[in-house]
């Protein structure tokens, strides 16, 4: 079988939950299938040391600067040109052409949600308005024309196939993983030189931020200063993937300018480095508003550290039985959730037990051998379609 895999978001410096996705899938397909062809299509100019070719995997670099026209034009036609059986399309959008079986994976379609305005006049920066905005144009087709459909969680599985009406659509629930160097035991020397290079503080809530309104950001503040209002701890909120400008700016949209100086500003850090920051975290503050899994989630858990995490969309789904749940919408339950984990050991140690517990469920390798399977059953279809017109 000669697999294509689009792969265009493989190699970004700062990889988001998407890319994420698919390096880990391609790092554990290398391992498990040593038999099938694999092509893995990405944009030429970009540091490709991560991902080694090998015997059966080969990395084809196709040029083109415009994503739609990269996807909908160059993409199918080198996929043609090296007669691939299948093509995997790993970022929510994917060709228009019916000339090659298509999978499409399809993390969540948030981007569909609200109407056209509301998305033009979101606090989203303007690469995440035009991306979302060109997979509004195209998604209804590209669901149309896909042969199989994955998604990550039975949550955004329902919400699909309810947008959709797929009735007679084949979609699949493929959970992600959570990788094993957030379960090892950490080397003292790596932890040690981590917060001394970070600067981390001795008593700290962590935080992954972003311009994009959904992951509520500016609730987490107003939530922490309520936190230090009540407890009187001396807790820093230390945040990841948030720019000064936009603290400031959100600082000044809750009147609170003077909470800046119990943040922590890390900006992005390496993979490498995340477990260390995990480790060191009293506790892991992930209230979005909507996600389609929620990989933090579990890398948090897997490190030992207890979550607060929303009771809607996926959320519940991925964090089980092992996160404090709350109304996202309610600073005052965020607020609660942290005073409950901080003061209370016992309820602090339950949830922490939970959460290992929890994080060992979701493997990249077992998630690279669903979508394998994926292949095969796609590839041995259209083999029986073909056979059964012959006859």
């Amino acid at each position: 079988m000669r697999i294509g895999i689009e792969a265009q978001r493989l190699f970004r410096t700062h990889k988001h939950g998407m890319d994420r996705v698919a390096f880990e899938l391609i790092q554990n397909l290398q391992v498990i299938d040593k038999v099938n062809e694999y092509f893995i299509f990405v944009k030429p100019d970009q540091d490709k040391s991560v991902i080694q070719e090998t015997s059966n995997f080969k990395i084809v670099e196709i040029p083109g600067n415009l994503y739609p026209w990269w996807e909908q034009f160059k993409l199918p036609k080198v996929a043609k040109s090296l007669q691939c059986d299948v093509l995997h399309c790993t970022s929510n959008t994917a060709p228009y052409s019916k000339n090659i079986p298509l999978i499409t994976t399809l993390h969540d379609i948030i981007y569909m949600e609200g109407n056209l305005m509301k998305l033009l006049t979101s606090k989203a920066s303007l690469y995440q308005k035009i991306g979302n905005l060109y997979r509004r144009c195209i998604v209804h087709r590209v669901v149309k024309n896909s042969k199989k459909l994955i998604t990550v969680s039975n949550f955004e599985k329902e919400n699909i196939t309810k947008f959709f009406q797929l009735e007679n659509h084949t979609i699949e629930t493929v959970y992600n993983g959570v990788n094993e160097k957030f379960k090892m035991n950490l080397e003292t020397e790596y932890l040690k030189k981590c917060k001394t290079v970070h600067q981390l503080p001795d008593n700290y809530v962590l935080h992954i931020a972003n311009k994009d309104p959904r992951k509520n950001t500016l609730r987490v503040l107003v939530a922490f200063q309520k936190f230090l209002n009540q407890s009187k701890l001396p807790y820093k909120l230390v945040m990841l993937g948030c720019k000064e400008e936009d603290l400031t700016l959100s600082l000044k949209e809750i009147n609170a300018l003077k909470l800046r100086e119990h943040i922590v500003l890390l900006g992005y850090v390496s993979d490498n480095d995340l477990p260390a920051i995990y480790y060191f975290a009293e506790l892991f503050l992930f209230p979005s508003l909507r996600e389609g899994f929620g990989i933090p989630i579990i890398e948090a858990m897997a490190c030992g550290i207890p979550v607060i995490t929303s009771n809607t969309s996926s959320m519940p789904e991925v964090a089980g039985n092992a996160a404090h749940l709350v109304n996202p919408l309610n600073t005052d339950e965020i607020c609660e959730g942290m005073m409950k984990i901080i003061l209370d050991e016992n309820y602090k140690g339950l949830l922490i037990q939970k959460g290992m517990l929890q994080s060992k469920k979701f493997s990249w390798e077992k998630m690279a051998w669903q979508v394998l399977e994926q292949y095969k059953q796609l590839y041995n279809e259209i083999n029986t379609e073909s056979y059964d017109k012959r006859k």
